[in-house]
């Protein structure tokens, strides 16, 4: 099944700045993320899909390779899952290909080669995100065979040359006027084949494991950030490096707050007495410290208030976001015949107290009559 385009994924256009698909990335990872679609058995893959397209459209270079080459561009490394990083292998074997017929080929082959990198994706709540948090995860990944020490060889054996690249690596094919440098099919680039292979590997020098490793996340995390576990990815082949494992962050919805960048935002209920003389309410913080906050008289719905530094860290910039407040002026219900009364003697004398209400019959009456 052929993969969507990555700015179909998004929604955005191909012009689209780095904020706009950071933006279009943010409002679909939460519209798709599986934790509010149980539901649905699609959420999963559109959600992986979602963050494969950001992945690559976020990074300008492998945007620019995106755009020229299309997802050849990236021999199906983008997504989920391991990425050898680097070159794509198809563009970085041609260029290889080509400058080999004037270097003379590939000495020995390639013996060793780094480990794939590996992805995992972890939730955080909102409070973790505004801490910081160490936590420990299970990764299922290849690890270097104890058994036979990565070598691929049973009792300590070593590989020996491969008979078909005579331990070069490649094979030349002619075709036409021209030849034609190909990786040997024989030992697959290394220049090396293992006669007697591994019981426990079958030579591959590599077994699949769960390993745990320490994760430290950096206080003011977004979703998308990502956190470099250096070497904790998959072991290289016959003693080559270990790639790296990279921590994506999806932070999860709060009931109180919402985010954006470092500042939280949070609607705050009052009553229409107080908003009407004026006072003071307790309002909600992230850290949980609350704060006392002075009402105006006459506050409207939708006032906005701002607490300064009582947002979120700034991963970027230091220092903290802020916090704005909403009001919300309620409308007293499951009225007592008491108080009814007296909202009914408030209304009868209220005639210039609502200065919006005032207004809007003034320009209502001025439309009827055309004015």
């Amino acid at each position: 099944m052929s993969k969507r385009d990555y700015y179909d994924v998004l929604g955005v256009s191909r012009n689209a700045s780095s904020d706009e698909i950071k933006k279009a990335f943010r409002t679909k990872a939460k519209q798709l993320h599986p934790d509010r679609n149980s539901d649905n058995p699609n959420a999963e893959a559109r959600f992986k899909e979602v963050n494969e397209a950001y992945d690559i459209l976020k990074d300008p270079e492998k945007k620019a390779a995106y755009d020229q080459f299309g997802h050849g561009a990236f021999d199906g490394q983008g997504g989920f899952g391991r990425s050898d990083g680097g070159f794509p292998r198809g563009f970085s074997d041609m260029f290889e290909n080509f400058f080999s017929d004037f270097s003379g080929g590939r000495r020995g082959g390639q013996r060793s080669s780094r480990g794939s990198d590996l992805r995992y994706n972890l939730s955080v709540t909102l409070e973790e995100a505004f801490t910081g948090l160490k936590k420990k995860v299970t990764v299922p990944t290849l690890v270097t065979c104890d058994h036979c020490s990565g070598t691929g060889s049973k009792g300590g054996s070593t590989p020996e040359i491969c008979p078909t690249c005579s331990g070069q690596g490649t094979v030349r094919i002619s075709q036409g006027l021209f030849t034609v440098e190909r990786t040997c099919p024989t030992c697959g680039g290394l220049g090396q084949v293992i006669q007697n292979p591994c019981n426990i590997c079958h030579g591959t020098g590599r077994v699949e494991k769960n390993i745990s490793v320490d994760v430290s996340i950096p206080a003011g995390v977004e979703t998308g950030s990502r956190v470099r576990c250096s070497g904790k990815g998959e072991a290289g082949t016959r003693g080559g490096p270990p790639g790296d494992l990279y921590i994506f962050i999806d932070v999860k919805d709060h009931e109180l707050f919402d985010r954006d960048g470092s500042n939280l935002y949070c609607k705050v209920p009052v009553s229409m007495a107080t908003a009407a003389l004026g006072g003071t309410t307790e309002v909600p913080t992230i850290d949980g410290s609350g704060a006392r906050v002075q009402i105006q008289s006459g506050s409207q719905s939708g006032r906005l208030m701002r607490l300064r530094s009582k947002g979120m860290p700034s991963l970027r910039n230091g220092g903290f976001g802020d916090l704005i407040l909403e009001l919300a002026v309620e409308t007293p219900i499951n009225l007592t015949s008491e108080q009814r009364e007296l909202l009914e003697r408030f209304e009868e004398i209220s005639a210039n107290n609502n200065p919006e209400t005032s207004s809007f019959f003034s320009t209502m009456k001025s439309f009827w009559k055309g004015e």
